[in-house]
C-alpha cells in the first residue's frame, strides 16, 4: 500500500470510487513476506499527505473476505470515495467451508451515472447529494458533462481549480464529513457473550477465531466477558463508545504494538489495555484465555 499512497490521495481529491485491498504481512520493508501481521491500521487511516480520510473495513474470517469486498464496493460507489480493505496473511492463506451464495442473496449495489438531463443549469461535477455528500459520476466523454479532474484543489460545486484559502478549508471539511457520513451505513455493534460485565475484548481481523473460542470457554467457567469484533474501522460504529462503558476493563488483542488500542484510548478516553503479539504468527486460543485470566486476577 505504501507504493500506492499518491494514487489513493488522488482518488480522495478527485472523489472517485476505488477499493484497495491490503493483505498485511510482517514488516517493515519486505519484512516477513509470508507471515501475518496487523500493523498497517494507522497507515490505512492516516498514511497520506494532508487530510485524506477514507473508510477502512476489515474481514474477520476467510469467508468474510467475500462479503467485506462487496460492502467496500457498495460504500465506494454510494459515497464516491476510495475504501481500504485490511486483510492479513493469516486470512489470505486460510480456508474454511463456505457455501457459494445465490445471486439473490447478494445485496444489490446500485450505480447511477449522471446524464445531461439531470442538470438544467449545466453540469456541476461537485454538487453533492445532501445525505451522502457524494458528487455525481459522469461517464467520460458524455456530451455536455465534460469537466476537470486531477489532484489540484477544486472549487466547491464547479470543480474548477481554486487556490482560495477558505475554499480549501471548506473542501477539506466536506471530504472528511463525507467519510464520517458513512457511519449511517455502519450497523451498531452487539457484543458477543455478556452485554456488560468485567471484561470486554475488542479486536479486528483474523484474531476472531481464537478470541471467539477463548471467550466461549471462559464464559462456561462463569466469567462475565463480552467480545466486540470490528469490521468497520473508519468510521467506527456509532454506539461503540457507549458499549465500552459497560465493562470494568477493556483489552485489545492485536498483531501489532497496539494500534487499535491507541485509537480507542484517544477517541473514547477509555483505559484500553493492549495485548500485542508481533511474531508473524496468529494468536492461539490458549494465549487469549491466559490473558483473560490475568486481566480478571485469576
Amino acid at each position: 500500500m505504501a507504493l500506492k499512497t499518491e494514487a489513493v490521495g488522488l482518488a480522495v481529491a478527485v472523489e472517485l470510487p476505488l477499493v484497495i485491498c491490503n493483505i498485511q504481512r510482517g514488516g517493515p520493508s519486505t519484512g516477513l513476506p509470508t507471515k501475518t501481521e496487523q500493523a498497517d491500521l494507522l497507515q490505512a487511516l492516516f498514511g497520506r499527505n494532508s487530510e485524506a480520510p477514507v473508510p477502512v473495513l476489515a474481514p474477520a474470517t476467510a469467508g468474510d473476505c467475500f462479503w467485506i469486498a462487496i460492502e467496500a464496493s457498495r460504500i465506494a460507489l454510494k459515497y464516491m470515495v476510495p475504501v481500504i480493505v485490511l486483510s492479513d496473511g493469516y486470512l489470505a492463506n486460510g480456508a474454511e467451508p463456505w457455501r457459494i451464495p445465490e445471486i439473490s442473496e447478494i445485496p444489490e449495489i446500485p450505480v447511477k451515472f449522471a446524464t445531461s438531463g439531470d442538470f438544467s443549469d449545466g453540469f456541476l461535477p461537485y454538487r453533492r447529494d445532501p445525505k451522502t455528500l457524494s458528487r455525481p459520476w459522469a461517464i467520460p466523454g458524455t456530451p455536455g458533462l465534460e469537466h476537470r479532474i486531477g489532484g489540484l484543489e477544486k472549487q466547491d460545486v464547479t470543480g474548477n481549480i481554486n487556490y482560495e484559502p477558505l475554499n480549501h478549508e471548506h473542501m477539506v471539511r466536506l471530504r472528511a464529513a463525507k467519510v464520517a457520513a458513512v457511519a449511517q451505513d455502519v450497523p451498531d455493534v452487539v457484543p458477543a457473550g455478556d452485554a456488560e460485565g468485567d471484561l470486554l475484548i475488542v479486536a479486528w481481523g483474523s484474531t476472531y477465531g481464537a478470541i471467539t473460542a477463548a471467550v466461549k470457554e471462559q464464559r462456561a467457567l462463569g466469567r462475565r466477558i463480552g467480545h466486540v469484533h470490528l469490521r468497520y474501522l473508519n468510521p467506527l460504529p456509532r454506539n461503540l463508545g457507549e458499549v465500552l462503558k459497560r465493562y470494568r476493563q477493556v483489552v485489545v488483542p492485536e498483531m501489532n504494538l497496539g494500534q487499535l488500542s491507541f485509537l480507542l484510548r484517544a477517541k473514547y478516553l477509555v483505559d484500553a489495555q493492549g495485548y500485542n503479539k508481533i511474531q508473524g504468527r496468529p494468536f492461539k486460543q490458549a494465549e487469549i484465555e491466559s490473558k483473560i485470566e490475568e486481566m480478571l486476577g485469576l
